[in-house]
């Protein structure tokens, strides 16, 4: 997810798209700000085949996901699954070792993240005294679901620490607090050790910090829960391994971390936990994002086929089932994940709602496709009018189903 690409332009542009029109006796009638554009009777063709096709590009992106891990990586007669566990030369990877401390590596960067960006940025900006920035760097407020999204992202971290696949959208407490790790998992092998009680109480203790913010969280940027969410996850990321920012800058660990202990289990140890890992926490969750991601398009079609209220409904319901297994993918984002610009394909946030909108007017839909070997900014134009956040923004207004304009 690309934070604050577009947050400076959306300020300028996205909460004042006042475009004019004149009618004939050339009266300027200003528009509605483009984040707040609705279904009407007018866009409702366009509206429906925008869905059709950013439900495409969603089904399309996480099958070749899937199947880069499962079934064939960029047609080796391998998968990356296979590869991956082999440390195979190809992958970048060169023993084992280094296999396991990039598992560590990216469940450090997603609490990194989840505290310093996905929450840190709004408060941040609305403590700054910017409360529309404030509320537009907010990811998934269309839906409200911005609190899921963001604990599903430590279920993420436990999962790769426990080898296990905490399921259903609504993870409860006593899931998190209660899994049992698998015998081969980095919580099985350091389960005796500081480091390893001091992980399982971080992740668990993030998880409740982040729940307890007051929902919908574009209400309640600024909050004493908002606070020691953002402090649970830096002591998380900080248990875990040191990460880079965006400015380059290294945010460090503690002087005793996860990443560290890694290199104290053997080495055949840490095969069978790598191993554990790629076949029971990463291959189930993009299998199920594929999974859902085809219902999803299904939902969308038959909006798209027969718009009504009860389509808007079912739509938002498969669009909150197909992003559980995204964001508890968010803890490892590497491999064809990365080398696919499949994050910023599926999960690019903030939106680019003045785009969106004039795409919808001309349903130029080749904006949203892009191609090996086109510029950063053709690549980045395109990813930000398409995937989850977009088909968002298409069926959820402030936290529930759009609707249809009575006849």
């Amino acid at each position: 997810m690309k934070k604050n690409l577009f947050l400076a332009s959306l300020l300028s542009v996205g909460l004042a798209f006042s475009a004019v029109s004149c009618d004939s006796n050339d009266d300027p009638t200003p528009e509605v700000p483009a984040t707040d554009v609705d279904y009407t009777a007018e866009n409702a063709s366009a509206w429906g085949n925008y869905m059709k096709n950013v439900g495409r590009l969603l089904n399309t992106d996480s099958e070749n996901l899937y199947n880069a891990w499962a079934v064939n990586y960029n047609n080796t007669g391998k998968t990356y699954a296979e590869l991956f566990k082999s440390h195979d030369a190809s992958t970048g990877y060169s023993s084992i070792q280094s296999c396991a401390q990039e598992i560590v590596e990216k469940c450090a960067e997603i609490a990194n993240e989840v505290g310093t960006a996905k929450i840190g940025d709004p408060y941040n900006l609305y403590v700054g005294g910017d409360e529309d920035g404030a509320l537009l760097a907010v990811e998934s407020w269309y839906s409200w679901h911005s609190i899921d999204d963001y604990s599903n992202n430590i279920v993420s971290i436990k999962n790769s620490y426990y080898g296990i696949y905490i399921d259903g959208e609504a993870v409860t407490a006593n899931a998190i607090e209660s899994a049992v790790p698998a015998e081969h998992s980095l919580a099985k092998a350091l389960e005796n050790t500081a480091i390893g009680k001091a992980v399982d109480a971080a992740i668990n203790d993030a998880w409740k910090a982040i729940q307890a913010i007051p929902a919908p969280f574009r209400n309640h940027i600024v909050s004493s829960q908002t606070e020691a969410a953002m402090a649970a996850c830096s002591k998380l990321q900080k248990l875990l391994s040191e990460v880079e920012a965006e400015d380059g800058s290294v945010i460090g660990a503690d002087d005793v971390n996860l990443k560290d202990a890694v290199n104290n289990i053997p080495e055949a140890e840490l095969q069978a936990i790598v191993n554990h890992y790629v076949d029971n926490v990463v291959v189930p969750t993009y299998k199920k994002l594929q999974e859902k991601n085809k219902a999803l398009l299904a939902a969308v079609d038959a909006f798209a086929a027969n718009p009504s209220n009860e389509g808007f409904t079912a739509t938002c319901n498969a669009w909150l089932a197909a992003r559980e297994p995204w964001e508890k993918s968010e803890a490892f984002l590497f491999g064809p994940v990365d080398e696919f610009g499949l994050d910023p394909n599926m999960d690019s946030w903030p939106l680019d709602a003045p785009a969106i909108v004039q795409i919808m007017k001309s349903e130029s839909w080749s904006s949203l496709i892009w191609k090996d070997g086109d510029d950063d900014a053709a690549v980045e134009s395109a990813q930000n009018v398409r995937g989850f956040h977009t088909l968002e923004f298409l069926v959820f207004k402030d936290g529930k189903a759009r609707t249809v304009p009575a006849k």
